[in-house]
């Protein structure tokens, strides 16, 4: 979960009465959330507003929150776009339809546009593939080891069937070495590696914790068979990879790994392409 979720998911639960104008969504969320000592400055904008059909009297607003949060002696800037819920006593960030088990998040997540197929990010399959998966994924996210290798090794066997799109999302907070790994496989894919992202996957766990970036870097190089340099993370082509990816993260409010986009549509299940006839 990223810091401005944690943030406002945590202020949230104690919200009580107030009429759900656009208005006053933005105001209960910039007062509540700049409490919070971390946030230095704090601007909240209601993006849309859509009625939930199966909870009479409540919408899902999405809301971009647009902050800097103090880390240690620096900021850093935070832009996100968050869905929340409310009817006119009760605001949240979760809702769960209690007959299906269900979050009501998945309801309202926007689809995947046209646009956010780039070639830069297709690892697999031809762009004209009869279905387009997107996938947005941390290396040492320990679900998106169990299942990001494996749906990548079945469906870049079938490139007529599945064009598969793979977008970098390292968790930080929770595994430090995660942007180190994802820079340096952009770097060695935009030396024309293949299967970059498969091996990417076989990088040891053990370096999770890891802040240095020469020793991230070396078990890279050692489970990858590569031998990129420090200087090779920190190009203007590996940052605009790196930022192209984030923007789309944020636009689609994507808030965990691994996070699957079927032919457009979020694939809660993640299981979508073992139900296609392959070709």
């Amino acid at each position: 979960m990223s810091l401005m979720s944690k943030l406002s998911a945590t202020i949230l639960i104690s919200a009580s009465v107030f009429a759900a104008t656009n208005s006053e969504v933005e105001s209960f969320l910039s007062k509540t959330i700049s409490k919070n000592p971390a946030v230095t400055s704090l601007k909240v904008k209601v993006l849309e507003r859509t009625p939930i059909k199966t909870m009479k009297g409540w919408d899902a607003f999405v809301v971009s929150l647009d902050a800097k949060v103090k880390q240690g002696n620096a900021e850093r800037p935070i832009k996100q776009r968050i869905i929340y819920f409310a009817n006119d006593r009760v605001i949240t960030s979760e809702l769960t339809d209690l007959k299906t088990g269900k979050s009501l998040k998945d309801s309202v997540a926007p689809k995947f546009k046209a646009s956010y197929y780039r070639k830069s990010n297709l690892i697999y399959g031809n762009e004209n593939a009869e279905h387009k998966v997107a996938i947005f994924s941390d290396p040492l996210c320990p679900f998106c080891r169990g299942y990001v290798p494996k749906a990548l090794e079945y469906m870049k066997k079938y490139p007529d069937t599945f064009a598969v799109y793979y977008y970098h999302f390292p968790l930080e907070r929770l595994h430090p070495a995660s942007p180190t790994l994802v820079r340096a496989a952009v770097a060695a894919e935009l030396q024309g590696r293949k299967n970059v992202m498969l091996d990417l996957y076989k990088v040891p766990t053990s370096i999770t914790r890891e802040t240095d970036e020469k020793k991230i870097l070396d078990a890279f190089n050692k489970a990858v068979n590569t031998n990129l340099k420090v200087s090779d993370l920190h190009t203007p082509m590996v940052d605009a990879q790196i930022d192209a990816d984030r923007d789309v993260i944020d636009t689609m409010m994507i808030g965990g790994t691994p996070t699957v986009y079927f032919d457009g549509v979020k694939d809660s299940g993640k299981q979508r392409y073992k139900q296609v006839k392959t070709k």
